[in-house]
């Protein structure tokens, strides 16, 4: 894109100069000036300007990018590309999230659903782990009673014992991650909230403007 949009230009000045009557006049690889009617691969080489008969520059053309650098704007025009489309689609999001949320009563509605079913999972979890812990109890009091009679505990037993000790465990280790995915939500909710706000103070002000 780049080598087209110079033969472009180059054909455009080129144009220019024989319907004007201006010269040609660039910079060597020594820094000689030189002066030309037509323009020349030297002179796309290094870049130069169109003088008019007073000596005046009426247009300037950069010099062709080589292969490094020719890469290196490739990669800028690819990273700002990308931060555009970034930016474009953060305000198609805006603009979707103030169609579907009006107004902040029915933006903060739909984030606190996000937040009941959190509460939903982890009432659910806490529910299970009361009764796996409650199993659990039984089955030590099982075995508390068997050697307070002076008995060796079956290795059945000692075996449930084991295995309900690690569904505790894991039951506790899910309602942790629930508890700390539902703070982080709350955290987040409350930056969602925030920029809610921003743009939509932005559309009221667009508003009123007009």
């Amino acid at each position: 894109m780049l080598i087209i949009a110079a033969i472009v230009l180059c054909a455009g000045a080129s144009a220019y100069a024989q319907n004007t009557g201006v010269r040609y006049k660039w910079h060597d690889g020594q820094g000689l000036v030189h002066f030309s009617d037509s323009l020349t691969t030297e002179a796309m080489k290094y870049g130069y300007e169109l003088v008019n008969d007073r000596g005046l520059v009426v247009q300037r053309v950069s010099r062709q990018l080589n292969a490094q650098e020719r890469a290196a704007a490739n990669k800028l025009a690819a990273e700002q590309a990308a931060k555009d489309r970034a930016i474009q689609e953060r305000a198609d999001a805006d603009a979707q999230m103030l169609s579907a949320y009006p107004d902040e009563e029915s933006y903060q509605i739909s984030l606190q659903q996000a937040l009941d079913t959190f509460d939903q999972q982890i009432n659910t979890t806490r529910i299970n782990l009361r009764s796996q812990e409650k199993a659990l109890t039984d089955l030590l009091g099982r075995a508390a009673d068997i050697e307070n009679g002076k008995e060796a505990v079956p290795k059945a037993l000692v075996d449930n014992i084991a295995r309900q000790r690690n569904v505790v465990a894991s039951l506790r280790g899910t309602l942790q991650r629930q508890q700390a995915a539902r703070a982080q939500s709350v955290q987040q909710q409350a930056q969602l909230m925030a920029h809610y706000r921003e743009v939509k103070a932005v559309q009221d002000k667009q508003r009123s403007d007009d």
